[in-house]
């Protein structure tokens, strides 16, 4: 198969030791981060808090993207310039998330299927001439003894599937994001059969609506147990069983797999992410990072909507997308967090 411009994008994402943020929480789920450390939400404090992360010094060196949230895509900077320009003047791709959320899945109340795709083709349009250049659309899987049902799997992986090839007919490289909740009390061995199963399906569904695999960035959970699950695994046992089911369903023709964090600690995701890599080493895609509140929450933190306390934050910032960026090659130690 002959070469197609989208291929190189979507290597361009996936360049060595570079990871891509996910700065494009809602306006609710920003609302709620702001709440916990007693930050007013206004389109004000939202894009100070945007510009504080885009401009942090150094980030450049280690991240190849950030995904931004409608409302950053067209704000403006305190100086008067466009958000998107500070990161493509640092040569970081924009990106956009597209979905609309999730809602109850019809006939499995309990379950959730992403909306969005009504009007997609419209709204890609406008969004690649504001500057976008790849996009994001999260699934939400909810996993326990009896879920996810076959309906719910076939549901969200054909909406991943029509998204992408929305996206690449509109010039842009699609994330695609099945994201298997690590919420209630699954244990290991039952989240990962539930990831192979969600990721087998998402790929033959890709391959059957014709999606270009190489052109394309998969978005997935670490293979974790469920928070209230009383048989805690180690990082090792994480490590092996997020790459063991990667290996059994990801294509070699996709480029990069890019973690999503799913409520972990800053640190708890820097070390999953780093044993992955220490045991990926024969594996044909780069594996890195696409954290949102694992590199966001130091920073913010610090910030706390206080002016004097910017460059501190910024620093903060760098330091956490740094040590990702050493997790995302196998070179992290806990020891650098002391450090850094």
């Amino acid at each position: 198969m002959k070469s197609h411009p989208l291929d190189a994008l979507a290597q361009q994402l996936m360049a060595p030791d570079r990871g891509i943020l996910a700065a494009d929480e809602s306006s609710g789920t920003i609302e709620k981060r702001f709440q916990a450390v007693g930050i007013p939400s206004t389109e004000i404090t939202r894009r100070d808090y945007r510009e504080l992360l885009f401009s942090s010094p150094g980030i450049e060196q280690h991240l190849s993207g950030v995904i931004l949230f409608e409302e950053t895509l067209h704000q403006t900077s305190r100086e008067g310039g466009r958000l998107v320009r500070i990161l493509e003047d640092r040569g970081i791709l924009p990106g956009i998330k597209v979905d609309r959320g999730i809602k109850p899945l019809p006939g499995r109340p309990d379950e959730s299927v992403t909306e969005g795709l009504d009007g997609l083709r419209e709204r890609l349009a406008a969004y690649r001439e504001h500057g976008a250049r790849f996009t994001k659309w999260r699934a939400v899987i909810a996993v326990d003894e009896q879920r996810p049902s076959p309906l719910a799997l076939r549901a969200n992986t054909e909406a991943l599937a029509r998204y992408a090839g929305l996206v690449q007919e509109a010039g842009m490289v699609p994330i695609v994001e099945p994201e298997v909740l690590m919420e209630g009390s699954p244990d290991l061995d039952r989240c990962e059969t539930v990831t192979t199963a969600a990721l087998d399906q998402l790929f033959s569904a890709l391959q059957a609506y014709g999606i270009r695999l190489e052109a394309l960035v998969l978005k997935p959970n670490m293979v974790l147990p469920g928070k209230q699950c009383t048989r805690p695994a180690s990082v090792e046992a994480v490590a092996e069983a997020t790459v063991r089911t990667l290996a059994r369903t990801v294509p070699a023709a996709v480029p990069g797999v890019a973690f999503l964090s799913g409520g972990q600690s800053p640190e708890q995701a820097t070390r999953h992410l780093n044993a992955i890599n220490q045991h990926a080493t024969r594996l044909p895609w780069r594996l890195t990072f696409s954290f949102s509140r694992a590199l966001q929450e130091p920073p913010l933190r610090m910030w706390a909507g206080k002016e004097e306390r910017i460059r501190q934050a910024q620093e903060l910032f760098s330091q956490r997308i740094r040590l990702n960026s050493l997790a995302s090659m196998g070179r992290y130690h806990p020891d650098l967090e002391k450090v850094a």
